[in-house]
């Protein structure tokens, strides 16, 4: 019987190099190549299925990688002796009926993707395979994949993992309106129907999602964007989408990533995207699926029925007036009544600091964000938020220059200056924060409140999320805040939490009446371990 042949395959998740042929780590991914007799388009549909110790069966698509080769990669979730076999639609030579095995073995390292295993949907929440509770706090960096060089992009991620972010969240292909080619000028694909995959340019984004795992963070994956006709998820025919689409599947199904449907689209052509999802998503998969709306835009109220949008994403957007406040804290997302099953809700896109906003035409401040990104964590159970900066999301690397087709928000910085504005080492106190508490036990608590002092201006909304054991309120203007009547919390032990330096001081209370120490945004922690 005719058997795979074995390339050489990187396992950078665990930080190290090893062979195809040799053992696997279990969790990180293994890849094998498989060569055609003849041509084949890249649309043929290519399964190896997988056989576990256990006997458990798994399967996996193949992608095509240029010329007559195709490429399989597989995440084994077993120790011990897998097998496996390949089949093709149209029984082509070489890629039809193919088998043989790999010895998956335990070596977790240091790496968080390998040592807790991939990141999944628990309900209101994110956790790992081995239950540990995932905290996404992620990092917008659109435009990164594309457009950095592998040192840069290195130097980077080293940063954002030494801060405490554990999500970065990019958009993956090439052509889009903000990126046109990639930095040497590829793209992913040719035309605009009956599309033609570029293998050149996976190759490179491949290199990009390596490091990303590598550095023990996942990935965010944007698998078309679609807010213009000038982004490929509007202007190509539905068919040509759902084919880019599954091409990704495949190609980086194996990785630590989070698929998000499509970037920035009002979704206000609902059944074309709930088609491409159910197409897409609907056989199944372990890695949670999300989408990314236009700002200020929660449509997805018509969407409970659609079970593989299993994470819901939103996009507060980069506004500053007193309706766009109310809207975070007060609108539709705090409104929205618990889903069956229960999903995450995460706010996939804050103010950016330094990005121009919306009304005032002011840069945002490390307050607005920070302001933006306390409500959105306490405005549903608790699961986490992304954060992001002008400069980073579109890779600025020369002074001056505002990005492409983003004529109304601002000069963009380059990247190693914007990754030192005060926002983003803020982040970093918000990660020590809530990683200290059962965070995702914490449910919205307005009820914790005697009165609340956003009731006539929005800005001064006190955002409220409880537990059994503990209490987070944030306070965006200092202050006092009373707590209920009667409320057990008010005895808790408490402190006051510093979101801008990250430090701890002791709160005291008056008949239940806290006192803020000074006229900044502050937040009160009351906590009680339970016996």
């Amino acid at each position: 019987m005719p058997r795979l042949c074995l390339t050489l395959c990187l396992v950078l998740l665990a930080g190290f190099a090893v062979r195809a042929d040799s053992p696997i780590p279990r969790w990180a991914r293994w890849e094998g190549t498989l060569t055609a007799k003849q041509p084949t388009d890249w649309r043929t549909e290519v399964v190896v299925t997988f056989t576990s110790p256990s006997g458990k069966v798994q399967s996996s698509r193949g992608f095509w990688d240029g010329g007559l080769v195709w490429k399989v990669r597989f995440r084994p979730d077993e120790k011990g002796t897998w097998r496996w076999r390949s089949s093709c639609q149209a029984e082509r030579s070489g890629l039809d009926g193919q088998s043989g095995s790999f010895e998956c073995v335990e070596q977790p390292g240091n790496n968080p993707l390998l040592r807790h295993g991939p990141v999944r949907v628990a309900g209101t929440y994110l956790a790992h395979a081995d239950g540990t509770p995932f905290f996404w706090l992620g990092d917008t960096v659109w435009m990164g994949p594309a457009l950095s060089t592998v040192e840069d992009w290195n130097t980077f991620l080293d940063l954002r993992r030494k801060q405490r972010f554990s999500v970065i969240q990019y958009n993956a292909l090439s052509p889009w309106r903000a990126a046109p080619t990639d930095l040497e000028g590829r793209v992913a694909f040719t035309g605009r129907k009956d599309v033609q995959i570029q293998p050149e340019y996976f190759r490179r984004l491949d290199a990009r999602i390596d490091a990303i795992n590598a550095h023990g963070l996942l990935g965010a994956h944007v698998l078309i964007w679609a807010l213009t006709q000038r982004d490929p998820g509007n202007y190509l025919p539905e068919e040509d989408v759902l084919a880019l689409i599954r091409y990704q599947l495949a190609r980086y199904g194996a990785h630590h990533l989070v698929w998000i449907l499509a970037g920035d689209n009002r979704y206000n052509q609902p059944d074309r995207w709930k088609r491409l999802g159910r197409a897409a998503f609907g056989s199944g998969t372990t890695a949670p699926v999300t989408a990314h709306p236009t700002g200020m835009n929660w449509p997805w109220e018509s969407w409970r029925d659609e079970k593989w949008l299993t994470l819901l994403g939103y996009q507060s957007g980069h506004g500053d007036d007193a309706n766009t406040l109310r809207w975070i804290h007060s609108g539709p997302v705090s409104q929205s009544k618990p889903w069956t099953p229960p999903r995450p809700i995460l706010n996939l896109e804050p103010p950016y600091e330094d990005h121009r906003a919306y009304q005032s035409r002011k840069p945002h401040s490390a307050y607005n964000v920070r302001r933006a990104i306390y409500w959105s964590l306490l405005n549903q159970p608790t699961a986490g938020v992304t954060y992001g900066v002008h400069g980073v999301w579109s890779w600025a690397t020369v002074e001056g220059q505002v990005p492409p087709d983003h004529p109304g928000s601002g000069v963009a910085r380059p990247w190693r200056q914007a990754v030192k504005l005060p926002g983003n080492a803020q982040m970093s106190h918000l990660a020590d924060l809530f990683t200290s508490l059962k965070w995702w036990q914490l449910r919205p608590a307005q009820s914790l409140l005697a009165e609340q002092p956003g009731g006539s201006d929005p800005a001064r909304f006190v955002a409220v999320g409880a537990s059994s054991e503990a209490a987070v309120l944030y306070l965006p203007v200092g202050g006092t805040v009373r707590l209920a009547a009667g409320r057990p919390e008010a005895m808790w032990p408490a402190q006051w939490f510093d979101p801008r330096t990250g430090k701890r001081q002791p709160a005291s209370s008056t008949q239940g009446t806290f006192q803020a120490p000074d006229a900044q945004d502050w937040v009160l922690v009351l906590s009680h371990e339970r016996p």
